[in-house]
């Protein structure tokens, strides 16, 4: 009877292995097949081997779309691998009201970041209210181009994303803690140790695995910005915030290279991947030292 079922889980993977199918694997399968051709939307193209490849090596417009993905992945990165966790361990604390500040600080994740990003675009603004803050504290004596000015641009983007995702990875955090025994705290406190002190010799040591984690997650996602930069600049200016995503879909939508752009996103593809290799070897060695 049981040899007779064999096909009883395939029946119940069926509909999600199908969709994966249809909306992921193909599309990159055949993404993969169109990075080799000069495919145009209009006029079709064929089999050029590797000369996309060669024209991306050579594509100014690439690179600084690169460097701006990792400026972005430099400045996020540390961001959103410490603020979470020392704002999960504030939230953790014993004190009422700390369910409220929880709430707060999760609600930015549920909105969507495209509303998130219009709605600092126009707190950014020249005339916005980031500004009118910073000019009534006497922080800044004129307003500053969050948004036009090549030197902030980044940041600004920055910022937005940093914004939206403390929520999420604090809940990450507070999961981790609430897995740290309260008996080691309680010890330390006996002998002495101080908040700090706990802080630096239980918390943290026992947290590296999940920050390893929520530093691995925060450096494909950045990697792969691409709404805050579309909606806040669309890579301007002088395309100071041009990202590697945006600069694929423009190449591929406003161009209509579909080959040219295909070969970027195998490119992308392949950094995406490193990164998650090595994410687990620096987590596997961790944890067999």
């Amino acid at each position: 009877m049981i040899g007779r079922r064999w096909y009883t889980p395939w029946l119940f993977l069926a509909p999600s292995l199908v969709l994966l199918t249809v909306f992921m694997w193909w599309p990159v399968v055949n993404t993969a097949a169109l990075s080799f051709t000069d495919t145009h939307t209009l006029r079709g193209g064929g089999f050029t081997g590797l000369d996309n490849f060669r024209r991306i090596a050579g594509d100014d417009f690439f690179w600084n779309a690169l460097g701006n993905t990792a400026l972005f992945t430099v400045i996020v990165t540390p961001a959103l691998v410490v603020l979470p966790l020392l704002i999960a361990i504030l939230v953790s604390a014993k004190l009422k009201g700390m369910t409220f500040f929880r709430v707060v600080f999760f609600s930015p994740v549920v909105a969507s970041m495209v509303v998130a990003a219009l709605i600092w675009g126009w707190m950014l603004r020249s005339d916005g209210l980031v500004n009118f803050v910073l000019d009534r504290l006497g922080v800044i004596n004129e307003p500053l181009r969050w948004l036009s000015d090549p030197a902030l641009v980044m940041i600004s983007v920055s910022i937005v994303t940093i914004w939206k995702g403390l929520g999420y990875y604090m809940v990450i955090y507070i999961a981790g803690l609430q897995n740290i025994p309260q008996d080691l705290y309680e010890a330390a406190a006996l002998d002495g140790a101080g908040p700090i002190r706990r802080l630096w010799s239980i918390t943290l040591p026992l947290m590296r695995p999940t920050m390893v984690l929520v530093g691995t997650l925060v450096t494909l996602n950045a990697v792969k910005v691409f709404t805050e930069a579309f909606v806040l600049t669309g890579g301007g200016p002088n395309r100071a915030s041009e990202t590697l995503v945006l600069y694929i879909y423009q190449r591929g939508f406003s161009g209509l290279e579909l080959g040219y752009s295909s070969a970027m996103s195998l490119v992308l593809f392949v950094v995406v991947l490193g990164l998650t290799l090595l994410s687990q070897i620096v987590t596997r060695r961790r944890a067999n030292p």
